[in-house]
């Protein structure tokens, strides 16, 4: 009879709990129904906390969570610039500020075709969880614009960014708000947007992360997102007795995240067997060494050339067109490339080919089917907003160096890096550890990160 009882008050709480995270969805899909990334973000972090919250009194009936889905400034602006045969162009700019209850927003401009309200609401919402986690005093924001770098001139890309900055410069600051770099803007954009910046306001701050090492930049800031999400799967494989060395990766993409994550696979001793890009994935058997990742750099960096070119340099891979690379066999996965690219198909493949831990590099590279699955799986699984969070996190520490003047040495930043990556590790298995000893990541982070921003909100009232 006990057990009875006790299964219909199991039942019971469950469907209250799901009550309420339904209720709360619905309110906001009646606000945001054309935004599905946004949604999808927002409903992964609402299923994680929504429990919590209910059983905290400093928390419950405050709406919080809904405060935190809105953005506190979304703004939109006209970007006209002119192309190399004197036609002008209009692209449309955007940010997001969404949260700056602990800092000044801080979140990177992507440049890409696909930029839209929706993603980057998705972006910044999550970034307000991942800043969080660093422990660093960084609120949340994203912009961009649906401008496509690719197959512009270095002075179309000049002429774009500096029209860009022409009109964002009036809402950021070092201590307003942060921009740094994303898809589409690297060291050459960032150069430029703050090269018009600091035309604008006649000052030389630290508003920009991801600059130059000679004007501003720090150490490591290349390599952090990639590194970050090496040492945080090493962490994870840690606390089952393991570690990389030794393990086959799988790496999808072949953009800075994926390039330097390889690059700490190998230094660990794992083997890296695939990259990617948007026309498909190359798939080494051999292993991409240390050679093979110096001329993915320079075919991705300096001739900005397609993944499928390794094949004609190393003609033992193979060249896998329009796919993804989760059908390979190996021990670690890592998604370095772009939101939603791992589906639940491609998660139950992984797992038949025993697959034993997902860091991911991307920003929600895997759908929620996916998600569940490994979670139902039992597997070291973590979300971007705690494993990719080493590229912000350094970008933080580069906010810092500019403060003081100072420059730190390459050992000094990577060591802050690896400390600040052990730290959300730590608080993920703080909040996360489920009564049988599996340690959900996506509740761990989720909740981690809303406590600091929640606890910070509380504090200033309601503004």
């Amino acid at each position: 009879m006990y057990g009875i009882n006790q299964c219909k008050i199991n039942y019971l709480k469950y469907y209250y709990m799901k009550s309420k995270i339904n209720a709360f969805m619905d309110l906001v899909k009646e606000r945001n129904g054309q935004e599905p990334e946004f949604l999808q973000a927002v409903q992964e972090v609402a299923d994680a906390t929504i429990p919590y919250i209910v059983k905290q009194d400093i928390y419950h009936g405050k709406n919080l969570l809904l405060r935190m889905v809105e953005p506190e400034r979304a703004i939109t602006f006209r970007v006209p610039w002119v192309d190399d045969k004197g036609e002008i162009q209009v692209n449309r700019g955007y940010r997001i500020q969404m949260n700056s209850a602990i800092g000044p927003y801080k979140g990177g401009l992507r440049f890409h075709p696909t930029v839209n309200m929706s993603i980057l609401k998705f972006l910044a919402f999550e970034q307000v969880f991942k800043n969080s986690l660093t422990t660093l005093p960084m609120g949340g924001g994203k912009g961009g614009s649906d401008f496509d770098p690719k197959g512009k001139s270095d002075n179309e890309i000049m002429r774009f960014c500096h029209s860009f900055m022409s009109e964002l410069f009036r809402h950021i600051g070092p201590n307003t708000d942060v921009p740094a770099g994303d898809i589409g803007v690297g060291g050459r954009e960032i150069g430029f947007l703050f090269g018009m910046y600091k035309k604008l306001r006649n000052e030389f701050t630290g508003v920009l992360t991801g600059k130059g090492e000679s004007w501003g930049g720090s150490l490591i800031r290349p390599e952090a997102t990639g590194y970050g999400t090496v040492y945080f799967a090493e962490s994870m494989l840690e606390t089952r007795g393991d570690s990389i060395k030794g393990k086959t990766v799988t790496v999808s993409g072949s953009g800075n995240v994926a390039q330097f994550a390889a690059e700490k696979i190998l230094q660990l001793g794992g083997t890296v067997l695939t990259l990617s890009d948007s026309s498909g994935y190359v798939y080494d058997e051999d292993g991409i060494d240390e050679a093979k990742l110096d001329f993915v750099m320079e075919l991705k960096n300096v001739k900005r050339g397609r993944i499928s070119e390794y094949v004609k340099k190393y003609p033992k891979a193979k060249f896998v067109k329009g796919k993804t690379p989760w059908e390979i066999k190996c021990d670690v996965a890592m998604p370095c490339a772009t939101q939603n690219e791992l589906h639940g198909d491609d998660a139950k493949i992984l797992l038949k080919n025993g697959c034993m831990c997902v860091s991911e590099g991307a920003n929600m590279p895997s759908t929620i089917e996916a998600v569940h699955t490994f979670q139902e799986a039992k597997i070291l699984y973590a979300p971007g907003k705690a494993s990719n969070a080493g590229g912000v996190a350094t970008s933080g520490l580069e906010m810092s160096q500019n403060s003081l003047r100072l420059k730190w040495t390459r050992e000094e930043v990577d060591s802050k890096l690896k400390e600040i990556m052990s730290d959300i590790h730590d608080k993920c298995i703080e909040y996360g550890t489920d009564k049988d000893g599996y340690i959900d990541y996506v509740k761990g982070a989720n909740i981690a990160g809303f406590v600091k921003v929640a606890d910070a909100m509380l504090a200033q009232g309601i503004v």
